[in-house]
């Protein structure tokens, strides 16, 4: 059944395969499972529609209106093709554009800032191996003043700090790996932290979930709580759900979060998932049951 799941993405378009007969540099394999290790950066791909791989298009919903995905596909034209190195590092660290302009906070920059310049340049050289897809980027429809970029300038200074996070030297390899995973590269944060007025991450609920996450979905609790949020999984439980979508009482995940495992968590070596359970499971539990809010 997997090979004609994954023989259908291919022909759709939702996975990229190598041409005929091509051996990935280093750096490209490198880079894939950076790639990987995002959740496959399914929001640059209009699943629902059936958009081209990585070329944008996809609506993402916010409390401020919508902002559509981007082209990151190596079009020369509307994709990434012409970015530079430094281009492509301003753009995942900083959130600022080639062009200058700021990028709004629905792209994760807060988080990836903290991923190594080798990892990045290697997630750009997979980026720059698919094909190219020509396709305008569609503009956002966030309400005023949120979709004035002048103002993200104060934003970032209040909520963006850069550089790449630092290992904590009294805690294990393995945890301090888990805790470069879950904090940069995928970037888990963003959905199950809420959010402010302002958009910015309310710190100290950190993955305690939120009722407004991505693209107007609930993301659960995942801090070790044991009546609100994964308390009572075990690491192996969480390297399953990972690669499953399975949860311990056999339900199923649904939504964005299904799309993170299928094309992006379930191809991760079971050693880095071991590794973001054993992080996971070391963080504050927080009693933060998360549900609708016309429950």
């Amino acid at each position: 059944m997997r090979w004609l799941v994954t023989v259908w993405l291919i022909g759709t378009g939702l996975l990229a395969a190598p041409a005929w007969g091509q051996q990935a540099s280093p750096a490209v394999q490198r880079g894939k499972a950076v790639f990987h290790a995002t959740g496959g950066c399914g929001c640059h791909t209009d699943v629902k529609n059936k958009g081209p791989f990585m070329a944008g298009g996809r609506p993402i919903a916010t409390p401020f209106g919508n902002v559509y995905a981007t082209n990151i596909t190596p079009d020369t034209e509307t994709g990434i093709g012409s970015w530079s190195e430094q281009d492509f590092i301003n753009a995942m660290t900083k959130g600022i554009g080639p062009d200058s302009k700021h990028y709004f906070p629905v792209f994760p920059y807060t988080s990836f800032t903290r991923m190594t310049r080798q990892d990045l340049l290697d997630l750009r050289a997979y980026l720059l191996s698919i094909s190219p897809v020509r396709q305008a980027n569609q503009p956002n429809t966030l309400r005023f003043p949120f979709g004035w970029r002048g103002g993200l300038s104060g934003w970032k200074w209040l909520y963006l700090r850069t550089g790449p996070l630092q290992p904590d030297a009294a805690q294990s390899a393995e945890w301090n790996r888990g805790a470069y995973l879950v904090n940069a590269q995928a970037h888990c944060g963003e959905c199950h932290t809420p959010r402010n007025f302002m958009g910015g991450l309310k710190t100290s609920m950190r993955y305690a979930g939120a009722v407004e996450g991505p693209e107007g979905q609930l993301a659960p609790n995942i801090t070790p709580d044991e009546a609100t949020g994964i308390g009572d999984w075990t690491i192996a439980d969480v390297v399953w759900y990972l690669q499953t979508g399975l949860k311990p009482d056999g339900d199923d995940t649904q939504g964005l979060m299904s799309e993170v495992i299928e094309h992006g968590y379930q191809h991760m070596p079971e050693a880095d998932l071991r590794a973001m359970a054993v992080y996971l499971r070391s963080l504050e539990p927080i009693v933060n049951k998360v549900e609708p809010k016309d429950k």
